[in-house]
């Protein structure tokens, strides 16, 4: 059912129930009381009753119809609509679920719409009704119930996320190569969760500034003061987070480049090394062929080669083969080769 919970309060107290929202305006009619209407996706005929009943805009109207809004606080004369992004930790899946819940504050109602399961309102309704001083001061003070909590279960998820970034810089410097995703995944998660946070703190200025303009009970001007700190607290450490995960993919790619430079030394030496074989096996070779060609030539068998018949032919013939192999082995010598 789109209507999770449905109650008109008179005093701080539930006075009642109604099963219909015809029945809900005619009750707050009556009673001159405050109606809380709870409701979870709902339908555009639902929602435009409420809307037609309590005057809302249409734009704020489409808005929540819609979804998938950014955090934002906007007024449509006295009626404040508000659109938060609260926040949860998988702690199975290492990662942040984000929601949306649309508040419309008036002087005598308070209409929450929830597009996802967290945050849970039951809890901060029973919160409120187990509280009657604070639940009747108003809507204001339901207003505070649902800021005060999606803010309380931000603590949560900053501690999800510090958790993984200390894996991070464990797992940083042990090479594994998975590494690398991980922090991009969880950059861009501190960045979503940056964006759901970094709008409330402003949200809740604006709404100090207009205090005395509505107002606005004292003891909520100190609740909501004291929620505004600890929204402060959470976007300075969702900031930090973004700075660290910015420094570890810098040093990521530090240590990446570094490992690829060792790894082209290593290559480049086993190639200089192999080049120095190759120059020697080639020099060697160079040597063995000069006394080859010669004595190659002398094995030819011609018929008529003068050399054969010459005294001194075959002593010549070695020291030709001496001095080639030798030249050959002291200029390969003073060239490095050898």
């Amino acid at each position: 059912m789109p209507i999770i919970d449905n109650a008109v309060y008179v005093a701080g107290k539930r006075t009642a129930n109604p099963p219909s929202l015809e029945e809900t305006f005619e009750t707050l009619r009556d009673r001159k009381g405050v109606a809380w209407i709870g409701m979870y996706r709902p339908s555009r005929e639902e929602l435009q009753a409420v809307a037609n009943e309590f005057e809302l805009h249409r734009l704020a109207v489409e808005d929540a119809l819609k979804g998938h809004q950014r955090a934002k606080l906007e007024r449509f004369g006295d009626v404040l609509f508000l659109v938060l992004r609260p926040a949860r930790y998988l702690d199975a899946a290492e990662r942040v679920e984000f929601g949306e819940v649309h508040v419309f504050i008036g002087r005598d109602f308070a209409i929450t719409i929830r597009h996802a399961e967290s945050p849970d309102l039951g809890r901060v309704r029973k919160r409120l009704e187990a509280n009657p001083e604070l639940l009747a001061l108003g809507p204001d003070a339901i207003l505070y119930a649902v800021l005060d909590q999606i803010v309380d279960e931000y603590e949560p998820v900053i501690a999800g996320l510090q958790n993984d970034i200390d894996e991070i810089e464990d797992q940083l410097f042990s090479g594994e190569p998975a590494v690398s995703k991980r922090i991009y995944d969880l950059a861009r998660e501190v960045m979503e969760f940056e964006r759901a946070v970094a709008p409330l703190v402003d949200m809740l200025k604006s709404l100090q500034r207009g205090f005395e303009k509505y107002d606005v009970h004292v003891e909520l001007q100190r609740s909501l003061r004291d929620v505004l700190d600890h929204s402060i607290r959470t976007a300075e450490r969702a900031e930090s987070f973004r700075a660290l995960l910015q420094n570890a993919l810098t040093t990521n790619a530090t240590l990446v480049t570094e490992v690829q430079n060792a790894q082209m030394q290593r290559i480049s030496e086993t190639s200089l090394a192999q080049g120095e074989q190759v120059k020697k096996i080639s020099s060697y070779a160079a040597i063995l062929f000069a006394p080859s060609l010669v004595s190659g030539i002398y094995g030819m068998n011609f018929r008529h080669m003068p050399e054969l018949d010459w005294t001194l032919g075959y002593p010549l013939a070695v020291l030709l083969m001496a001095v080639l192999s030798g030249g050959l082995y002291f200029a390969f010598k003073r060239n490095g080769w050898l």
